[in-house]
């Protein structure tokens, strides 16, 4: 099953770039020009740099000479031995304060078709082709991906937590108050202990979709081109691994947003949902979340369906079993999904919104701020939007047991791994 080991990470001197609060970003996707402008004024060091590059004619070549520069300084170092790193966000949601906590390994490459590694959500070319052009050019995983495990006795997470009793080597609180933590484990029993705990469990992707697949593409490009052989650095990639049943594991919704549709009438989407949903007229939505989770709690397929002035549609789908007509070759955890409902049933079957158009986001498009399903209607930026609830991991799991994978933009786990505390050179053994 799951191979993990530990490596020589790539880290911050901080004695020479400075604090490691000012030398980390959020993770590249969700970074605007001006923030990455912003990272870099204070701090010329920052990971951005790497991360996201974007200057010169190269940027890709402008990163490797960048990487470069910084290694032969000092300012980026290997660890002396190799490790296993703990790495803990401690955060908000739900106005409490939680904490989440895992390790980072290098984990060997598996294609999906293994059983080994699953994903569970669709990706894109173009961000799979900047990530392949990046990791050529540094031959680095300057971020991790997101996985889960199944560990019904939480034997790994006890050590994690033994591990980690002691005061961390690195510690800060970003802008969003999530507090990231680091400790560093070199001791090689614990490690062998740590690897033999994953010899019989498979991992599922949370977050780094894309990064993966493209970690594959990299590993056979460079098997293909002689730079790499079997058992090499390159067939591993950077993961931080979570215990699936983790307490602190949150996932937020994704709420969808549609706009420029010719022919969008209100009344018409309202006159088709009923075949098929119980449609309520609801004034002010300062309880739309809270009446939508006492639905999910109750295991209903419930979204909010606004379109302005104050005022929404409580959709509460009648008969689940009418998925099963709808996609009758889907598995019964893809059929119940709730954007596999919201897609179907409305998007696609009302709207006539294809899955290509959802992919390349013609008239469908994301946020995970309620505030902004909201306000970007009322500005008439968008014609309408769909409130929903989160996507369980139970669902995530079994989807991806299942072989399948969900739409675009089904889960978003929060909060985001921290880019720079720790990476992971693949020159380096």
């Amino acid at each position: 099953m799951a191979v993990i080991k530990p490596f020589r990470g790539m880290r911050y001197n901080t004695l020479k770039a400075g604090a490691i609060s000012k030398l980390c970003c959020p993770p590249y996707d969700i970074i605007s020009e001006q923030q990455r402008f912003d990272y870099i004024s204070e701090n010329e060091y920052n990971i951005i740099r790497l991360e996201l590059p974007k200057d010169g004619s190269d940027p890709y070549a402008t990163a490797a000479d960048i990487l470069k520069m910084w290694k032969d300084k000092g300012i980026l170092i290997n660890e002396e031995k190799p490790a296993i790193y703990i790495y803990e966000e401690e955060f908000s949601a739900y106005n409490t304060r939680k904490s989440i906590k895992g390790i980072i390994a290098r984990v060997k490459l598996e294609e999906f078709s293994k059983g080994i590694i699953l994903p569970h959500e669709f990706t894109l070319s173009k961000a799979k082709e900047d990530r392949m052009n990046l990791m050529k050019a540094t031959n680095c995983n300057f971020s991790q991906i997101y996985a889960l495990y199944m560990d019904r006795n939480h034997t790994t997470l006890a050590t994690i937590d033994e591990q980690s009793g002691c005061a961390p080597e690195l510690e800060f609180t970003d802008n969003d108050n999530v507090t990231h933590r680091l400790w560093i484990v070199t001791d090689k029993d614990i490690i062998s202990k740590l690897i033999s705990d994953f010899a019989d469990r498979k991992l599922y992707i949370a977050d780094g979709h894309h990064r993966y697949e493209t970690a594959l593409n990299y590993r056979n490009y460079c098997r293909n081109n002689g730079i790499s052989k079997v058992g090499d650095a390159q067939d591993y990639q950077m993961i931080y691994l979570v215990d699936m049943e983790h307490p602190g594991l949150v996932v937020f919704p994704t709420h969808r947003l549609v706009r420029n549709l010719s022919d969008f009438n209100k009344e018409k989407v309202l006159d088709g949902c009923r075949k098929y949903f119980d449609v309520t007229e609801k004034h002010g939505t300062s309880d739309m979340e809270s009446e939508l989770a006492e639905l999910y709690k109750k295991g209903k397929k419930a979204f909010g369906f606004y379109c302005g002035n104050n005022k929404w549609y409580l959709l509460v789908l009648n008969n689940t079993e009418i998925m099963k007509d709808m996609l009758p070759k889907m598995s019964r955890a893809s059929q119940q999904l709730d954007v596999t409902v919201l897609h179907t049933l409305i998007l696609e079957k009302i709207f006539g919104i294809d899955r290509e158009n959802m992919a390349n986001q013609v008239n469908l498009t994301y946020t995970k701020f309620f505030s902004e399903a909201i306000s970007a209607v009322d500005s008439g930026d968008f014609q309408c939007s769909f409130v929903l609830n989160p996507t369980r991991v139970t669902e995530i799991r079994d989807v991806a047991a299942a072989g399948e994978k969900m739409p675009q933009k089904s889960t978003y786990f929060y909060p985001k791994m921290i880019t720079g505390m720790v990476m992971n050179d693949l020159g380096v053994d």
